[in-house]
């Protein structure tokens, strides 16, 4: 089956929010496209809206202007085929893990039969912690818990999963350990992903194409395919070309902070 462009579309999108010193805008006239199984990372300055199109696409808050669709379809509330992955693991500090993995069931459904958690160890096991189903999240690790974070998003098997700085709270070599494992996931089963960072090197590491968000109100101000190809490992961006790719959005990034 031919994969769909266009999974994800931002068309002319606009937002603004109420807050209690008067109107914020967060974005204008964004227009964007990613193709099914396409891996996007979006890098920007703080405060530039990089959350709020991840949040647009889960149907989380609908936008001001413009229009935001999925697979065709404008975005009018959560849906079944995209999974969501925060900064923080956000689980449930009272389930153990195989219970946050099945939550989305429990949600959706109101129960969990034995297929669902069938599903979840297999899930659980594929991201390296097979033997930890029955832990606590206090007794895991913060790397561990982004992990179960990482296979709670996954149970439903989403076509379209986003990530919203997933690492920025661990460690550097647990961040480069998750990235490199999350790329191994992807390539084993294809998603469409919207991965949220500030690391430059992290979304070089890891996406197709890099798209680069001005200052609030946030706007596409590139959107670069990577000129690297695939598998990769730690030496993938220490050649010339990588490093002259990388410095081109190092400055693009202090241009728009600055200007």
């Amino acid at each position: 089956m031919a994969l769909v462009k266009d999974a994800i579309s931002f068309e002319g999108v606009g937002q603004t929010f109420l807050a209690d010193t008067g109107p914020l805008t967060a974005l204008k006239g964004v227009s964007l496209t990613l193709d099914q199984h396409e891996f996007v990372a979006v890098l920007g300055p703080s405060g530039c809206g990089k959350s709020t199109l991840l949040r647009l696409t889960a149907g989380l808050i609908a936008p001001t202007q413009g229009r935001v669709s999925v697979f065709g379809k404008p975005v009018d509330g959560p849906r079944d085929d995209v999974g969501i992955v925060f900064q923080n693991a956000t689980l449930l500090p009272w389930a153990n893990v195989e219970e946050n993995v099945v939550f989305p069931a429990k949600h959706m459904r109101g129960r969990v039969d034995d297929k669902d958690r069938e599903q979840a160890r297999r899930i659980i096991a594929t991201v390296g912690l097979e033997g930890f189903e029955k832990r606590l999240p206090g007794e895991l690790s913060g790397g561990m818990q982004q992990r179960v974070g990482i296979a709670r998003a996954l149970f439903l098997n989403p076509d379209i999963l986003l990530m919203d700085e997933p690492f920025s709270a661990l460690d550097a070599l647990t961040r480069d350990a998750m990235g490199f494992e999350l790329l191994r996931l992807w390539q084993a089963s294809p998603k469409t992903v919207m991965f949220i960072t500030h690391s430059i090197p992290e979304a070089v590491l890891l996406a197709d194409r890099v798209v680069v968000m001005s200052a609030r109100p946030g706007s596409v101000i590139a959107d670069l395919p990577v000129p690297l190809g695939r598998p990769r490992d730690e030496n993938s961006l220490r050649t010339p070309e990588m490093q002259d790719y990388m410095a081109h959005l190092r400055g693009l990034l202090i241009h728009r902070e600055v200007a």
